[in-house]
């Protein structure tokens, strides 16, 4: 099985698409980058939790949670106002939920945090074309 030798391209290739991609990247699509970025670290620690393999499991759930924080550290709570609060809570109750996760081996904190950053992205998703729609005329 030569899983090593064709496992080290792929890691590269993806080091340099993430790469190339936060290059060129807006701050709306860092943010979405950020977000899939925690999806997939939790993705990640979920399967690591299945397999009982609890190192990896907390390697991932503790880079989930510095994602999280990161995205909490760019919110504007001066310009934000309330929606900025809402996004700090939410941020913080995830991290909360993350920290049980790891500690109880508990999947369904796993998914409720999963849940909770799909449903932050999806409106963050659309937020382009909600902002790029024509204003109507009353």
């Amino acid at each position: 099985m030569k899983t090593g030798k064709t496992r080290a391209p792929v890691e590269q290739y993806n080091t340099i698409n993430v790469t190339s991609s936060v290059e060129v990247a807006d701050s709306h699509r860092l943010i979405q980058m950020l977000m899939q970025g925690t999806l997939e670290k939790i993705a990640i620690a979920k399967g690591c939790m299945e397999r009982k393999e609890i190192a990896n499991k907390g390697v991932h759930i503790t880079w989930a949670i510095s994602i999280i924080e990161g995205l909490r550290a760019s919110l504007n709570m001066e310009e934000g106002g309330e929606i900025a609060q809402n996004l700090e809570n939410v941020y913080e109750y995830m991290i909360r939920c993350l920290l049980q996760a790891n500690l109880e081996n508990d999947i369904t904190l796993l998914d409720e945090v999963s849940n909770l950053l799909i449903t932050i992205k999806s409106a963050w998703d659309n937020l382009p074309d909600i902002i790029n729609q024509p204003v109507e005329e009353k």
